[in-house]
């Protein structure tokens, strides 16, 4: 008998019972083995969220440090926090404890802003302490190229960043709010091109790359300089020469097309007075002040660049991408990390506050409709010591490399019942996986999918996250 014919009498089949048998074995006897999942086409909080800002730990994050650090020393020589918030499950470092800028007389309007430790709010935020590039690879991928690569597009090599596939994903959104006469801005990458690459479809979908923290430069409205015989005559003859071009060739014109008209769209709205973060003025939008935001997040370029992302927000801006810090600690890391950490910690509590005042345009908060992600390009090792001989920390192919434990927070985890919640775990002896192991495309996609983008033929192997709303 045929294995067609066992399924017409409506038993298993030899071939699926051993495929059956094979995967569950696998799974009894290697729990940290990633299989992959049906792929699906969205969790059920597709849609939840109308924001996100990405932040990249910048140069390869010592992630056992401050999010899965419930470890061994030689993983965490800096400790676990004994401080974290009621309900915190996963590993909370004793680095989120750092708090200098709320310390002291001067300081107190940042307490009174609602600004606290990192530690008092992990009960908010959810992480994975078990990401990796490739699941199925036999090492880590501990290249600062490569690893780059693979965080800005899922791929090394990879054609099309993810703020591109943002962009492309909310296009019908953004198409719809036009015929309303709605102008929406794009996602924006604040200091990285690799973020904004794409050709072919996705070519007019590739999203600004905006160095420093302001428009400064679009100060005036070149529309406003040509008459209106001056502006049709250049219309028409841009529509001459498109007529002429071999249809092969008009694709890359209407995209330069359209990207001008974006530009011009655009220019109204960078000239708005609210993107001037750093003139700190003193009128409110979304219930705070520029001014505000600039005490709760710093006068930094990180400070600065974070201000202006939730100021884009007020615009449409779907997504944000922004580096923070600089961690390829080689030496000297028990001395520069921990002051580099406070600044990441400053950053994360400063936009967990502005995003809790701020009040939508759409209705609730900010933090309602937002989701804060931190990443890097891989995590560090050093090979079974506290430290390199240098006192820092190094990047090979082995597990704490390869992990890089994301922290999630937002409204919708909480909304999700997954604050304080750690997706997987490790053996605190020697990382390896006790739960679940995620892709990083996976996680790229998920938070396409809470976006509301559409990600269909996006990583079509890795499917969207569903233990986020398990």
């Amino acid at each position: 008998m045929s294995d067609s014919d066992d399924k017409k009498s409506g038993t298993f089949g030899r071939r699926r019972l051993l495929q059956g048998l094979g995967a569950g074995t696998a799974a009894l006897a290697f729990p940290h083995l990633w299989l992959p999942r049906e792929a699906r086409a969205q969790t059920p909080g597709f849609g939840e969220v109308r924001h996100l800002i990405y932040i990249r730990l910048s140069g390869g994050f010592r992630f056992t440090t401050a999010f899965n650090s419930d470890v061994a020393d030689e993983f965490n020589p800096f400790g676990a926090s004994d401080k974290r918030a009621a309900g915190t499950e996963w590993g909370a470092g004793k680095l989120l404890e750092r708090a200098t800028w709320l310390e002291g007389e001067a300081n107190k309007v940042r307490r009174d802003l609602g600004m606290k430790p990192v530690n008092e709010f992990t009960n908010e935020m959810c992480v994975l302490p078990c990401v990796d590039h490739e699941p199925f690879s036999a090492r880590a991928d501990g290249g600062h190229g490569t690893g780059l690569e693979r965080f800005l597009t899922g791929y090394v090599g990879g054609a099309t960043g993810f703020l591109t596939l943002v962009n492309y994903g909310v296009r019908e959104r953004v198409r719809k709010a036009a015929e309303e006469g709605i102008t929406l801005l794009p996602a924006f990458s604040l200091g990285e091109a690799g973020m904004a690459t794409g050709a072919g479809e996705y070519a007019s979908y590739r999203p600004p790359v905006l160095e420093g923290s302001g428009f400064e430069r679009f100060s005036a409205d070149p529309d406003s300089i040509l008459p209106p015989w001056a502006a049709k005559v250049a219309g028409n003859m841009d529509a001459r020469f498109q007529a002429r071009l071999h249809t092969a060739l008009r694709g890359g014109v209407e995209t330069y097309q359209q990207t001008r008209k974006a530009t011009s769209d655009y220019g109204k709205i960078f000239r708005n007075p609210l993107l001037r973060v750093n003139r700190q003025s003193q009128e409110e939008a979304d219930g705070i002040k520029n001014s505000e935001l600039v005490t709760l997040l710093g006068e930094d370029g990180t400070g600065m660049r974070a201000a202006l992302a939730l100021r884009l927000f007020h615009f449409g801006c779907p997504a944000v991408f922004l580096n923070q810090g600089g961690y390829d600690f080689h030496s000297r890391e028990d001395m520069e990390l921990p002051t580099e950490m406070e600044a990441a910690n400053r950053l994360v509590s400063g936009l967990r506050t502005a995003l809790q005042r701020m009040q939508h345009p759409e209705g609730g908060t900010y933090w309602d409709k937002t989701l804060v992600v931190l990443g890097s390009e891989f995590g560090r090792t050093t090979g079974g010591s506290r430290y390199n001989s240098a006192n820092g920390s190094d990047h090979g192919s082995d597990l704490a490399t390869r992990w890089m434990s994301m922290p999630f927070m937002g409204g919708v985890i909480s909304r999700a019942g997954k604050g304080g919640k750690s997706l997987g775990s490790v053996n605190r002896s020697n990382l390896k996986a006790t739960g679940p192991v995620y892709s990083y495309r996976s996680v790229l996609k998920t938070m396409l999918d809470m976006l509301g983008a559409d990600h269909q033929g996006v990583f079509p192997a890795d499917a969207p996250i569903q233990d986020f709303f398990a």
